[in-house]
């Protein structure tokens, strides 16, 4: 997801009740579903930053319908934006995925803009499946520079992950680098809204109820950002995803920034729509 520009001060209930909301739409029951697991298959924002090893299956289309973040930081400024993404399973343990975040930024004297914060590319090829060791990927991901309040050149970085699951709970470890000078603002003064870091390392946890077709998840995030004066953020998150139909998948959560010049809440929410490509596997 793309870092998200800032809006005017609002009035918004405090970080108590969004929790609160949050929780009870996670923990309220759900009817028992059968034989459906992209619930099952984290991704990066939906509704934590952690995701797991795998791949989406060969052949699976995945259309994210436009997954929403809204932020707010301790000085009472609000930061939101969507990115909608199309993911394809081109060949065996492979994810092929692009994404199109936008945003919308308050501007000097009350101007607005609302304008595409560049192109985000990327694949994700899966090493193995879990034996005694744990599922392990990379990921390499460029984020193009496109639209109004995209960087101004491309933005290359690296992801490993591993994942490993036991009787209880799936654990995720994810770390990823950025390669790039920091990005400066653009001649028209907007910086550009990128999420970028230099680095990033984040641990998660989840527990998957399967006949229920829910998954809960929790994690710990740290990153740098680009420009090495910032101070490091640390960032606390929960969620779910709950596999409303056989091709639907519903994902909702909240945290808080715990450090850095951004601290506050936050809020995600998205849907992906699962499809198949036109054409049938070679016997």
């Amino acid at each position: 997801m793309p870092a998200l520009p800032t809006a005017p001060r609002r009035r918004a209930p405090g970080l108590t009740m969004v929790l609160a909301l949050i929780a009870s739409a996670v923990l309220s029951p759900v009817a028992p579903l059968s034989a459906q697991t992209d619930y099952y298959n984290t991704d990066a924002g939906r509704p934590i930053r952690t995701e797991d090893a795998y791949a989406i299956e060969r052949r699976a289309v995945e259309l994210q319908i436009a997954p929403f973040r809204l932020e707010r930081a301790r000085a009472g400024t609000y930061r939101w934006g969507i990115e909608p993404e199309l993911a394809i399973g081109l060949f065996p343990r492979t994810q092929v995925e692009i994404g199109f975040p936008l945003a919308h930024v308050e501007g000097v004297a009350g101007r607005r803009t609302t304008a595409l914060a560049g192109v985000e590319a990327s694949v994700l090829y899966n090493l193995n499946t879990e034996t005694r060791l744990p599922a392990l990927a990379v990921v390499a991901d460029v984020i193009l520079p496109a639209g109004a309040m995209g960087p101004g050149r491309a933005y290359p970085s690296f992801k490993a992950i591993a994942t490993k699951t036991f009787s209880q709970a799936r654990f995720h470890v994810n770390g990823q680098v950025t390669v790039g000078d920091a990005p400066v603002p653009t001649t028209g003064g907007t910086a550009p809204t990128a999420e970028l870091s230099r680095w990033l390392a984040g641990i998660a946890i989840d527990r998957t109820f399967p006949l229920r077709s829910l998954l809960l998840t929790a994690e710990l995030v740290t990153s740098q950002p680009m420009d090495t004066t910032e101070p490091t953020a640390w960032d606390v998150a929960g969620g779910a995803r709950y596999q409303l139909s056989p091709r639907l998948a519903l994902d909702g959560g909240g945290g808080y920034r715990l450090s850095g010049d951004d601290a506050g809440w936050f809020i995600t929410a998205g849907a992906a729509m699962s499809l198949g490509l036109p054409w049938s596997p070679r016997r």
